[in-house]
């Protein structure tokens, strides 16, 4: 992110990946290189997250198999939590699980009741390069559970088992953006 911009201002909005894409379900690769490339995908990662009306979005979401994410998600007390993490790695997830319903931007207009922990911290890089630690509860945990997921080739779809699952790829197979393979 550029300073003094709101990020994305500076960013291309890309086409989403949806559901169905291998690159969905397949773990992403670290960052090695903070460079410059680094800081526009993170802008086109909020560009493309904000015009998609959406609360967060990983690389992969992009078609970029890159462990980076984005984020601009209220908490259950609806404080805002804007950022960005690189090479992100949960280090904590736990308190409550609660059964919430979650949507994806790779899943355009669908949504199911999916089982998070009400707590999670995520470790991981600025663009820079620098350290971070991400702090998140209730509904911005779950974002932070669900993007970090992304990276590692899973949908919260993944996460769903019998009735649940089932309800979903139905309403998938009759969704206008899916393409059956």
């Amino acid at each position: 992110m550029r300073h003094g911009s709101l990020p994305g201002v500076h960013g291309r909005v890309r086409p989403l990946t949806l559901l169905g894409d291998p690159v969905l379900h397949t773990p992403c690769g670290e960052v090695t290189d903070f460079g410059p490339e680094l800081a526009d995908l993170v802008e086109d990662l909020f560009a493309t997250m904000y015009a998609a009306e959406g609360v967060g979005l990983a690389a992969n979401q992009i078609g970029v198999p890159l462990r980076v994410f984005v984020f601009d998600c209220p908490d259950d007390e609806d404080v805002r939590h804007l950022g960005h993490v690189v090479n992100p790695r949960p280090v904590v997830t736990d308190g409550v699980v609660v059964r919430g319903p979650e949507g994806c931007l790779s899943l355009p207009g669908l949504e199911a009741g999916t089982e998070r922990y009400d707590h999670a911290v995520v470790e991981g890089f600025t663009v820079t390069g620098e350290p971070v630690t991400v702090h998140g509860t209730g509904f911005f945990a779950r974002c932070l559970q669900h993007e970090s997921d992304h990276l590692d080739g899973t949908v919260y779809a993944d996460r769903l088992d019998g009735r649940r699952h089932r309800k979903l790829m139905r309403q998938v197979a009759r969704a206008s953006w899916h393409r059956p393979a």
